[in-house]
């Protein structure tokens, strides 16, 4: 199966565009603020329904358009053409905006999970990205709560609801006036998120473990550590002191960590001490595993969204990436028309 065809309406800078796609290697390119990357953010909310880079997802519509857009992608399977639709419709004006969705499948309008279990998935590879290493333990646990969240229902909606009911436990104890009271409420709490912990923590280290299997980036070889917070009654009874004491919660999967290694002789950790050339390494290895796990879940190759990559990286990475995606389907931009010599793979070439 692959995408054929893109039709735009009122999406970000495009009033009216239709684009066709190569069913191997589509670059784009271009200079920047053209809309390069706003094309690829169609693809990827095309199949996925969510954008990758708007705050608020008004910002999808184009800016002057006064109530609705929409985002089409035809796709291809054998002799078989299919027509995936999202509209997008803007309810209220001024600071209130907001954005209302119908997904349809052909003529038939469908739930979100619905319209997504029967499309192709995408793989995206941004040079921003890199913060999944340099940024915080939150932008980590983002990154895996994303991607598992796409191939886990179960694992999106106990996340979720260990979220929610954090949030509740919390006001418990920033309001234990009468610690009685506030103990007999979280008995209630503490049973709930412990059952919806364990689901999430064991979906991590299943993942972990997965890409601990396929550890090799040619000759370079990586390592995760997976850091869990558990969140259990032995552990609960342990801090129960310092959380009356914090008002919060202080254990829990919302504190997990993930470390990085490479092991190249020594075992070097990446966030802290890796260049930046072995940084952008790294996160092609994540990005290999998501190609994996993905062909592993569906039994699909996804499509690859590969967003300026390729200024982050030498000509040698370069050309282990094209190595690595010639029996993908890809779509890339690019500023550099260096790029172009370097993919020997069937193209085409869409300049904007």
């Amino acid at each position: 199966m692959v995408i054929k065809k893109l039709r735009l309406t009122n999406f970000r800078n495009f009033k009216e565009k239709t684009v066709e796609f190569n069913n191997n290697l589509t670059i784009i390119i271009g200079e920047n603020a053209k809309g390069k990357t706003n094309l690829l953010e169609a693809v990827h909310f095309g199949l996925n329904g969510v954008g990758f880079r708007e705050s608020k997802e008004v910002e999808l519509l184009k800016f002057d358009t006064k109530s609705h857009g929409s985002v089409e992608i035809e796709l291809v399977n054998g002799k078989n053409k299919l027509s995936f639709k999202i509209i997008l419709v803007k309810k209220e004006l001024g600071e209130n905006a907001r954005v209302e969705k119908s997904f349809f499948v052909g003529r038939t309008k469908k739930r979100q999970f619905q319209y997504r279990e029967e499309l192709l998935r995408a793989v995206l590879f941004t040079p921003q990205q890199i913060e999944i290493l340099t940024g915080s333990p939150e932008r980590r646990r983002d990154y895996f709560n994303k991607h598992l969240s796409i191939y886990d229902f179960e694992y999106k909606k106990r996340l979720d609801n260990y979220e929610k009911a954090l949030r509740r436990r919390n006001k418990v104890l920033e309001k234990h006036e009468d610690r009685k009271k506030a103990e007999e409420e979280l008995v209630f709490w503490d049973t709930y998120l412990e059952n919806e912990a364990s689901y999430v923590t064991l979906k991590r280290g299943e993942y972990i473990n997965f890409l601990n299997k396929n550890s090799k980036v040619n000759s370079k070889e990586f390592h995760i550590e997976y850091l869990k917070n558990e969140f259990n009654k032995k552990r609960i009874s342990e801090v129960r002191e310092i959380e009356f004491a914090a008002r919060r919660t202080v254990i829990g999967p919302q504190k997990d960590e993930f470390q990085i290694s490479l092991m190249d002789g020594a075992e070097k950790n990446v966030h802290r001490f890796g260049s930046r050339s072995e940084q952008r390494l790294t996160i092609l290895w994540l990005k290999l595993g998501e190609m994996q796990y993905c062909r592993e879940k569906t039994g699909n190759d996804p499509i690859l969204l590969f967003d300026d990559i390729f200024s982050e990286l030498d000509v040698k990475n370069r050309k282990l990436i094209f190595k690595v995606i010639e029996n993908h389907q890809v779509i890339a931009t690019t500023t550099e028309e260096e790029v172009l010599p370097i993919a020997k793979l069937q193209k085409s070439i869409l300049r904007i």
